[in-house]
């Protein structure tokens, strides 16, 4: 009996990476577009919320990354670590959807950077250990800003991809501009003070969540496309 048992568990084992890895192709390739759509619209869904739950703050005024401490402040730093997994999810969904002439690397890496640089953002404002003050602050500023330029570039090189592939040659019309938008509205929110900052950062913010939900929302239409045209493919024995 015990031999049985070992030899069941030693297969088991054998085919843990083979199972890991289709489990994994398969949300890539197939779930990626819906899961990243429900993540834009829980993190959209949860931020404006907080701008209601939250008296003390002056939406205005105050930054999204002041909604990150305080009340409610764990549902908003959950929310940006759902979005961080969704953005690199996102990279590799889109990039596994193009056709090879439209796939390029640099959106999916830069997607991955902002991934990270956002999961940075949240984590910054929860009392690190062994940082000061100060260092949590330039911590934060610094994921912030990368996660920034990066999702925005990506944003522009993944929209300009979709003109090569036949298929997302269709969503190019409205992705890149909606990019160049948030690309600029980046850099009018970083030097031009005629506004409040919340207002101002939140105008970004809203554009690339606009970006984000509309190329999930096609991937998930693509895959739904590709699901009913291609057969499930069973993991190998």
């Amino acid at each position: 009996m015990r031999l049985i048992f070992d030899t069941a568990l030693y297969n088991l084992r054998m085919k843990m990476p083979l199972l890991s890895a289709f489990v994994l192709e398969g949300i890539v390739r197939r779930r990626s577009g819906l899961l990243c759509f429900a993540a834009v619209l829980l993190f959209a869904t949860i931020c404006l919320l907080a701008q209601w739950m939250r008296p003390d703050l002056d939406w205005r005024n105050d930054p999204l990354s002041n909604y990150l401490k305080g009340h409610y402040g764990g549902w908003v730093r959950g929310a940006y670590y759902v979005l961080s997994m969704a953005l690199i999810l996102l990279g590799a969904g889109l990039y596994g959807a193009l056709r090879p002439q439209a796939r390029s690397a640099a959106p999916v890496l830069l997607l991955v950077v902002a991934g990270v640089g956002l999961w940075a953002t949240a984590i910054t404002e929860n009392d690190l250990p062994y940082f000061t003050h100060d260092q949590e602050n330039l911590l934060h500023r610094i994921a912030a800003l990368t996660t920034f330029l990066s999702v925005t570039s990506a944003m522009m090189l993944q929209s300009w991809r979709f003109h090569y592939d036949d298929r997302w040659r269709r969503h190019f019309g409205l992705a890149f501009p909606l990019a160049v938008a948030a690309f600029i509205a980046l850099w009018i929110y970083a030097y031009w003070h005629g506004a409040p900052e919340g207002l101002r950062q939140k105008t970004v913010i809203t554009l690339i969540l606009m970006w984000l939900g509309s190329a999930a929302w096609w991937l998930r239409s693509q895959q739904l496309q590709a699901a009913q045209a291609v057969p499930v493919r069973l993991p190998p024995d």
